[in-house]
């Protein structure tokens, strides 16, 4: 997809992990039913000491957890609106932007909606098809600088948002699933 199919975005720029600039440690993710997973979580000050360590702590979380391409505040028991994603390296990722973090990040357009199997660290033994845009436009705040940012996706990293944005907003994929008919054993946990 070229810069002119996307539309306008003002994306991550020169933006990587380190420039948190603080050494991120691995937390332990909590799992469902765990209260932290079904609220709201609050919004953040993305310049806060205490915002950019737990940024540089998912990063590190992720690093250390096998399939993971995504993991969200809440996942780790802080109702924080922060999340990192990295879908690099993927088989099903098409755009890829790397590792990031956003804090905020909000929904502005989504469109080409499909189905598709998911799982979460945070509902170890199951999977389920969730519906969900394969071509979106999200908005957030990064880290350390506060700076906006404004990314343009699709495909597999499209879903992964989504599926971060859903935990900060109190939500796992279980509650998006059409029904029990939809909810699989997960057969193989990477």
């Amino acid at each position: 997809m070229t810069g002119e199919e996307r539309g306008p975005e003002f994306g991550l720029g020169d933006w990587t992990p380190e420039s948190l600039d603080v050494p991120g440690e691995v937390r332990a993710v909590v799992s469902a039913p765990h209260p932290v997973l079904s609220r709201a979580a609050d919004e953040v000050d993305p310049t806060a000491k205490e915002t950019v360590q737990l940024a540089a702590d998912l990063v590190a979380t992720m690093k250390v957890s096998p399939g993971c391409v995504g993991l969200a505040a809440p996942q780790v028991g802080v109702g924080a609106r922060v999340f990192a994603v990295n879908v690099t390296g993927h088989p099903k990722a098409v755009t890829v932007h790397g590792t990031f973090v956003l804090c905020n990040a909000r929904v502005v357009e989504a469109t080409r909606w499909k189905p598709g199997r998911e799982g979460c660290m945070s509902v170890p033994d199951l999977t389920g098809d969730v519906k969900r845009a394969s071509r979106l436009v999200v908005e957030g705040d990064l880290p350390g600088s506060g700076e906006p940012v404004r990314l343009v996706t699709d495909g597999f990293e499209a879903r992964a948002l989504q599926h971060e944005i859903d935990h900060c907003a109190g939500l796992l994929f279980l509650d998006r699933v059409a029904g029990a008919h939809a909810v699989y054993q997960r057969k193989v946990y990477l």
